[in-house]
């Protein structure tokens, strides 16, 4: 298994399995770790108390071979954008020591949990690798890879630029993903969510020419060794 694992940032117990749970489900079924961070318990919610929201978080993980933690912040609907926050998820950051980095767009017109905690994981990833900053002394400088941003809902979509499609295709990466978004039961007495997630994957797979495709948008340029890293593109019409 690879060491270093995929770090993804949820604002609330079930935003990492409905924005990139097929992708996360890809990987961990190719034996590379992955890791969860919610940053709420989900007590705004309509639906489910704290403790089951965070049952459901904690069942959901495990089913995408995921581990996760609950790094509380100001609490559901109350997240604001400190500096203190952006060193506490840098030292995150530090201690995983992650490739990749995944967390919500920062597109505003959507919860704005989500991306406020987009634009302070943006933050947290550049101050991880700043060997000066004394809070972050205990662990040595980290610098990941890449951060890419996931999309809840379709509004959180960024209208600039093009997206890494993730091919969730693979029937058994498919189907832990829906298992993993079925875990939250409770937010399922609000709206068809699984079913919205599996459409949208699927218009994004069928552009690509394939069946499944979540889509991921890179903070940065990714650099790629050689074209031969490159396989295909979405342009299929």
């Amino acid at each position: 298994m690879d060491a270093t694992p995929l770090l993804v940032f949820g604002a609330h117990p079930d935003d990492i399995e409905f924005g990139c749970g097929g992708v996360v489900a890809v990987e961990t079924a190719a034996g590379r770790g992955a890791h969860f961070v919610v940053c709420s318990r989900g007590e705004a919610a309509t639906h489910g108390t704290p403790d089951e929201r965070l049952a459901e978080a904690r069942r959901a993980a495990a089913l995408l071979g995921a581990t996760m933690e609950l790094l509380e912040l100001d609490g559901d609907a109350r997240l604001e954008e400190h500096a203190a926050h952006a060193v506490r998820l840098a030292g995150v950051i530090r201690r995983v020591r992650p490739a990749i980095v995944l967390a919500p767009t920062v597109v505003e017109n959507q919860h704005p949990d989500h991306f406020r905690l987009g634009r302070l994981v943006r933050d947290a990833a550049r101050l991880a690798r700043y060997g000066g900053v004394e809070e972050l002394r205990g662990e040595p400088p980290h610098a990941a890879a890449a951060l890419l941003g996931y999309a809840i809902t379709p509004d959180a979509e960024p209208s600039a630029g093009q997206p890494v499609l993730i091919d969730v295709s693979v029937a058994a990466a498919l189907a832990a993903w829906t298992a993993a978004m079925e875990a939250h039961g409770t937010q399922g007495r609000t709206r068809p969510y699984v079913e919205l997630q599996l459409a949208r994957a699927r218009v994004w797979g069928l552009r690509a020419g394939g069946e499944y495709a979540q889509p991921l948008w890179p903070n940065d340029p990714l650099l790629f060794p050689s074209l031969a890293a490159v396989t295909g593109s979405a342009r299929r019409f």
